[in-house]
């Protein structure tokens, strides 16, 4: 199912009236309601059904697997938050800030609640699922028959009902085990478990869990970031809690928009085993701002941040466990760079700039935050450099230019992780606490400090080879379940 863009275009109103967005508002929901009901009578019946699992049913136990910080409040699980610019210091200064920006915060709102998060998240509109009721129906019907898929109910902490389907291959794990591993995957904004990247990982041959954002389909409520992150709460505890899945085994897989949701899981659950982004972009402002003319910037930089704050990089660095970025060179979506004029006639194709991928902003981020020793200028450049290739053939001849040498590289780095376990071992702890990484040394490493300018190039390379695999596809084709990989573990 193709995932729209979530840098789908806001709409271009110079002097915005609230009180003209809150119309709108008002007149769609109520229009919306009415085919709402007729879709809700024709899916199943799912609003009917009990619910199968509430996020607070792990309060106090641990159905046999390890109890997990943070995540799950009443009033919502937590969110990083926005990074404000030009902060101001004193009570009034700030009094008189918000009184003259209310304009802009009304504005913003009644933007953010209507139009905004249909254009962001355009699967939630009724008219969306109207149309694809039929290949819905039938996608699920193929889970439950075929693969014996078994649907749940899920509550989450802001009382949205959410709609999973869970494929269980743990009795015939298959090839390499791979069923006894659960990958639980994160839609795009306009895609659906009925019919989205769950495909991949279970046509690889791993147990799944598939689940629809909030206002998708059989889940109720409203897509949102908070209300996103509420969800893949309540998703996580139910595979570790009631699946009786170890978190070890449990790998994150994102696609498009849903690497934000992917992200908050793995920095909140930091014990789950792994993470693959695929088609992922660094954060959701600079996709906006590509589709706006200049007089809409105020507002639209205030709307996602207040309302949108989709700051996957951000998240991402706060994982010390396995990454795998899945970058797709075709990628017209998560791109801010404009297509080449070479062959853009009518019937002719355009070609891609890879430069404008933001994935690559995803890739490069990371690395700086896990190995800033290795990461300087001169190997932030190379990176660059090696992020220019769209092909197998294009990275071997960087490579070769580089003068990679991947045994050297996993040297360097498992004489490294050596290291520091020795460290650890000479101390002798014996609370095991102080360490709360479950995957090992934590980040970032000062590995490639002592390495000359030439050697930090070439290591830069290797982890970037390492961190991220490119699949030559346009952002909304499907992925091939040979493409869906575990990530790199050294």
């Amino acid at each position: 199912m193709p995932s729209l863009s979530p840098s789908l275009s806001l709409p271009r109103y110079g002097s915005p009236c609230p009180l003209l967005f809150m119309c709108v508002n008002c007149f769609a929901k109520a229009f919306g309601q009415v085919f709402k009901t007729l879709i809700d009578g024709s899916y199943n019946d799912f609003r009917n059904w009990p619910v199968d699992f509430r996020w607070d049913e792990v309060m106090g136990q641990s159905h046999g697997a390890p109890a997990l910080k943070g995540a799950g409040a009443a009033g919502g699980v937590l969110l990083m938050q926005a990074t404000r610019q030009g902060g101001r210091s004193g009570s009034q200064t700030h009094l008189l800030a918000q009184i003259r920006d209310l304009p802009l915060q009304m504005a913003s709102y009644a933007l953010a609640h209507s139009l905004g998060r249909w254009l962001v998240y355009p699967g939630s509109t009724f008219l969306t699922t109207k149309a694809l009721l039929p290949l819905l129906l039938e996608g699920q019907a193929l889970l439950l028959d075929k693969y014996k898929g078994q649907r749940a109910k899920l509550k989450a902490c802001d009382g949205n009902e959410i709609d999973t389907m869970f494929l269980d291959r743990r009795e015939r794990p298959g090839r390499w085990e791979r069923g006894l591993r659960l990958v639980i995957c994160c839609e795009g904004n306009a895609g659906f478990y009925e019919m989205g990247c769950l495909a991949a990982p279970l046509e690889a041959g791993y147990s799944v869990l598939g689940w629809n954002h909030p206002g998708f389909a059989g889940s109720s409520g409203e897509p949102s970031p908070q209300n996103d992150a509420n969800a893949m709460d309540v998703v996580v505890k139910y595979a570790l809690h009631r699946l009786n899945f170890l978190p070890e085994c449990v790998v994150i897989y994102g696609w498009s928009i849903g690497s934000f949701a992917a992200t908050w899981a793995t920095m909140t659950y930091q014990q789950l085993g792994a993470l693959v982004l695929d088609a992922p972009f660094d954060d959701l402002m600079p996709l906006a701002l590509k589709v706006l003319p200049p007089f809409c910037k105020g507002l639209v930089e205030h709307t996602v941040r207040e309302h949108f704050n989709l700051n996957v990089a951000e998240q991402l660095c706060c994982y010390p466990g396995p990454v795998l970025l899945i970058r797709r060179t075709l990628d017209e979506v998560v791109n801010t760079e404009a297509l080449s004029s070479e062959n853009s006639g009518d019937q002719g194709p355009r070609s891609i700039n890879l430069e404008g991928n933001r994935g690559n902003n995803v890739l490069l981020k990371l690395l700086q935050y896990r190995y800033p020793k290795v990461m300087t200028d001169e190997a932030m450049a190379a990176v660059k450099h090696w992020l220019l290739a769209a092909k197998p053939e294009q990275e071997a001849e960087i490579c070769q230019k580089y003068c990679v040498d991947s045994k050297w590289c996993s040297t360097i780095l498992q004489n490294y992780k050596t290291k520091i376990y020795k460290s650890r071992k000479k101390l002798k702890w014996k609370d095991q606490s102080i360490f709360p990484n479950p995957h090992g040394t934590d980040f970032p490493w000062r590995v490639g400090e002592d390495l000359s300018p030439i050697q930090q190039k070439r290591l830069a390379i290797f982890l970037a080879q390492k961190y991220m695999k490119n699949v030559e596809a346009t952002h909304c084709c499907p992925l091939d379940a040979e493409d869906f990989q575990l990530p790199w573990t050294l």
